[in-house]
This record gives structure tokens, C-alpha cells and sequence, in this order.
């Protein structure tokens, strides 16, 4: 074998080594970019990990309307990034999230009801029984609030099964 031949041939073994490690990083990677991809158990931006698109949970309740949070202002909880108004909405969040995030990790109760996982929109909400839901779309939120027993009911009963296949 000429000399020529043995260095071109060390290059590929060298050129194959690196592909191979390449490839064994991007699977890593890739199952990173999955995970990230992957429906949460909290609906937050899969880049940021802003809770219900950086809308305070708990203006629904004290403002009675949506209102954007304060990047300035936030708390970590469930996995998420909770965005606030105020540092008092920001206490309140963190002192009981059980009341003030919204049910179902904001998923759609409907939908979720049926056993599937779509995300709820921060706009289209609604305060029932003390609790705030999300809903994907405004048929969702008017079939609910015509009979929220019974689509609460649904939701609470495939909730945990939904929840286990949710990425952790």
C-alpha cells in the first residue's frame, strides 16, 4: 500500500470516528429537542418555559380579565415560569398555586375530557368553582360553562392518566 493510500485511508477511519461521535451527540441532543418538544404537565413555551403564554393567573381572578406578567417579575413553579403584574400577585401565586393555576396545567378540561391534551389559550378563560380553566377554543369554554359538573367530572377522571403519559 502506497503512503498516499495509508493517509487517505486513516482520514476516512478518522472522518468515520467523527461521524460515528456525531451521531451518538445528536441522538443526545435530539432527544433533548424531543423532550422539549414533547407536551409538558404545565403549558409553557417549550423555548422560554413561560407558563400560559407569560399571562398572570392571578389577574384572572383579582382584575377579572388576562392580563400580561412582568418578565421582571416571576416565580418558578411546576416546572414553569410564572409570569406577574405585581410582587403581591406574585405572593399570593406562590403561597397557594393550587388555587391560582389554572386546572388541568391549562390544558383545555374538554379536551382533556376526552383524553386528549390541547393546550389552552390564555385569552379564552373562565373562573368556575373557584378555579381557573383555559380552553382551546370559545365552544370549548360555552359547552363548559352550560354544564361544568359534568366536563369537570370527565376531565378529573382521564386527568391522571393524561398527566402519566406527559412528559416530566
Amino acid at each position: 500500500m502506497t503512503a498516499q493510500r495509508q493517509e487517505r485511508k486513516a482520514r476516512r477511519r478518522g472522518i468515520a470516528l467523527i461521524a460515528v461521535i456525531a451521531g451518538v451527540l445528536g441522538a443526545f441532543s435530539a432527544s433533548g429537542v424531543a423532550r422539549a418538544n414533547t407536551t409538558e404537565r404545565v403549558v409553557a413555551n417549550r423555548y422560554t418555559g413561560v407558563a400560559i403564554s407569560g399571562y398572570d393567573p392571578v389577574a384572572y381572578f383579582t382584575d377579572k380579565q388576562a392580563k400580561l406578567g412582568s418578565p421582571d417579575i416571576e416565580a418558578w413553579q411546576a416546572g414553569a415560569v410564572w409570569r406577574f403584574c405585581n410582587a403581591g400577585n406574585r405572593t399570593y401565586f406562590i403561597e397557594r398555586p393550587d388555587i391560582y393555576a389554572p386546572q388541568f396545567g391549562g390544558y383545555d378540561p374538554v379536551d382533556v375530557g376526552r383524553g386528549v391534551a390541547v393546550p389552552g389559550n390564555s385569552q379564552i378563560w373562565l373562573i368556575s368553582g373557584q378555579r381557573l380553566f383555559l380552553f382551546s377554543r370559545e365552544e370549548s369554554r360555552d359547552a363548559f360553562s352550560a354544564d361544568p359538573a359534568r366536563y369537570r367530572g370527565e376531565a378529573q377522571q382521564r386527568w391522571p392518566k393524561l398527566l402519566d403519559s406527559l412528559v416530566q
